[in-house]
């Protein structure tokens, strides 16, 4: 019975649909009172760890990247998320739904993605407000870590 319920909440949390896997350590970067909230403990119930804040200064293995279409340029912010985590890794691109306040265009969210070297695997909704758009370095390219 227990491995029913395990393939239930695969299905059922949104982390684990996403690719959050259990002693992940995530970095949040983007956080404001306007984040999902459910989301984030889903994250943190499926790594089993909190989540690292912007201040967090080691080697992660995914980002949750929060951005709004008035937070800046996207690409710049991808590129800076893209030297947190080694090439292969988890970086989740969370951003406003359509009609909600920071909606950020699926082109320039493709965009972005393309310039900062980024390979975008699969876009889905992540809550009521959110779109969480998976996005991965590719694992060829040679990248120094901080």
């Amino acid at each position: 019975m227990s491995a029913t319920a395990d393939h239930a909440e695969e299905r059922t949390s949104p982390a684990v649909r996403l690719g959050f896997q259990p002693e992940q350590v995530v970095q949040e970067i983007g956080y404001d009172e306007d984040v999902d909230q459910e989301l984030r403990e889903a994250i943190e119930e499926a790594t089993g760890t909190e989540l690292a804040d912007e201040d967090y200064e080691d080697v992660v293995d995914a980002v949750v990247l929060w951005f709004r279409d008035d937070d800046g340029d996207l690409t710049d912010a991808l590129v800076d998320a893209s030297q947190l985590v080694d090439d292969g890794d988890l970086v989740l691109l969370l951003t406003p739904k359509t009609g909600r306040d920071g909606y950020v265009e699926p082109s320039d969210i493709n965009d972005a993605a393309r310039t900062a070297g980024f390979t975008q695997t699969k876009s889905t909704s992540v809550g009521k407000d959110w779109i969480g758009t998976r996005l991965v370095t590719p694992k060829a390219n040679a990248k120094t870590k901080r």
